[in-house]
């Protein structure tokens, strides 16, 4: 099942249209500057997300991972069978992917897409190599936290104790009135 319904953010000068897809209702996320273009987390829409990256004349640079589930990871491959974009995701993820990405990430590391820097923040605990994507006043953060709560730890790779610390450095990463984008539900600002 797929919602792929599209709704449009600007942030300085990136274009952020997000996507709804999958049973699980997964976030994805087309971010757009200066004709490049990332997807973050193609969970479905896939024939949507392609349309809009046309439209937009951009060309798609990455498809990033925040983790290794499927209902994030499950279109990549052919994502980039499509478009020739390379996969990335963090290094802390290998054991458990079933195909080949072109990248693993680290903390810190920094992710250039057009005019806009977007920096890598591992985030373990949901997974062994969950991250967020950080932005100028905005955050993707996969499944480590949502509007109401935060990701499991009970799926191969999670830990509670990661993700308690893990929650401990987003709040002092964080400042307030961010634009938070989780992959699952409502974004919110953080407080």
């Amino acid at each position: 099942m797929d919602i792929a319904f599209c709704l449009v953010a600007w942030f300085c000068n990136m274009k952020i249209e997000h996507f709804v897809a999958g049973p699980l209702l997964t976030n994805c996320y087309l971010l757009i500057s200066k004709g490049q273009a990332a997807v973050i987390d193609p969970g479905g829409s896939l024939e949507k997300i392609l349309e809009e990256i046309k439209k937009e004349k951009a060309a798609l640079k990455y498809i990033i991972l925040t983790h290794y589930h499927w209902d994030h990871s499950i279109f990549a491959p052919k994502l980039k069978e499509k478009t020739g974009a390379e996969i990335l995701i963090h290094k802390g993820e290998r054991k458990f992917i079933e195909f080949q990405p072109d990248r693993f990430l680290e903390d810190g590391e920094k992710i250039k897409l057009g005019d806009e820097s977007l920096k890598v923040i591992h985030t373990p605990g949901h997974s062994q190599g969950s991250i967020c994507i950080l932005g100028k006043n905005f955050i993707f953060t996969g499944d480590t936290i949502f509007d109401a709560g935060f990701g499991r730890t009970d799926l191969p790779g999670g830990s509670e104790k990661d993700l308690r610390e893990s929650l401990k450095r987003l709040k002092e990463i964080l400042k307030p009135k961010i634009k938070v984008y989780p992959g699952h539900g409502p974004f919110f600002i953080q407080g």
